[in-house]
């Protein structure tokens, strides 16, 4: 793997396992140092990176952690990667469920993204991720809170690209379609994967280094131009 991240700094929040494990392995291997965030008081990340533990969900201490980063870790580059879905038929959602969705999934990246633009702006360089969803260009019944959230995070990732793009930082989302992660099989069976997977032209789910090969390419230097875009990677499920 090559080094082509070295002397950076990573900031992966939601990076104890799936996508976000996956991101901040590959971030470490290619020669970031890398900070992760976790809501478990004794969790941790992949190895060798550094743990922070906070409940994104909790305003104020995504309000304090805020702090912290903008304070003592200014990274070089931000994935926000953390997010939560509660699935419930529209008429049905409680508004503190809804509430809770958007704290994680696109409170707590505003706050975060505000964090680091300011040192980012200064050095004249900077990288933001923004995990959103294939539910951030369609959706399906029962998504209403995360789509609404996922949608929302698209919107102001636009904004604030085109904001910020003169100062050497670029922007952008990567919209995941179906990945193999363990949540992914409880929650589908063997059935369900399958069937799913009957639906996805490449014939197949995600791997997640999958997903973490390109928010490594998109946060690395190697990427100068590319900026306010939300990259669907999903095998083709959105245009079938």
């Amino acid at each position: 793997m090559s080094a082509r991240l070295e002397g950076l700094t990573a900031l992966v929040t939601g990076a104890t396992r799936g996508i976000g494990a996956a991101i901040a392995e590959r971030l470490a291997s290619e020669g970031a140092t890398v900070v992760v965030t976790g809501t478990g008081p004794s969790g941790s990340g992949p190895a060798g990176t550094d743990y922070y533990t906070v409940d994104l969900s909790d305003r104020a201490a995504a309000d304090r952690f805020a702090d912290v980063v903008a304070a003592t870790i200014r990274p070089d580059i931000l994935v926000n990667n953390a997010g939560i879905n509660v699935v419930a038929p529209f008429s049905e959602v409680a508004p503190s469920d809804f509430d809770r969705v958007h704290d994680v999934n696109l409170r707590a990246p505003f706050l975060l993204c505000q964090a680091v633009l300011r040192p980012m702006r200064d050095r004249h360089w900077g990288r933001i991720v923004n995990v959103t969803s294939i539910f951030s260009v369609v959706s399906r019944a029962g998504r209403a809170s995360y789509s609404a959230s996922k949608f929302g995070l698209d919107g102001m990732t636009a904004a604030m690209a085109v904001e910020v793009a003169a100062d050497g930082v670029l922007v952008n989302c990567v919209a995941p379609g179906f990945v193999d992660t363990d949540l992914t099989r409880r929650t589908l069976g063997d059935q369900g994967i399958a069937e799913l997977i009957g639906k996805v032209p490449i014939g197949r789910l995600a791997r997640t280094e999958e997903i973490a090969a390109l928010v490594a390419w998109l946060a690395s230097r190697e990427n100068t131009y590319l900026t306010a875009q939300n990259i669907v990677i999903d095998g083709g499920f959105v245009r079938v």
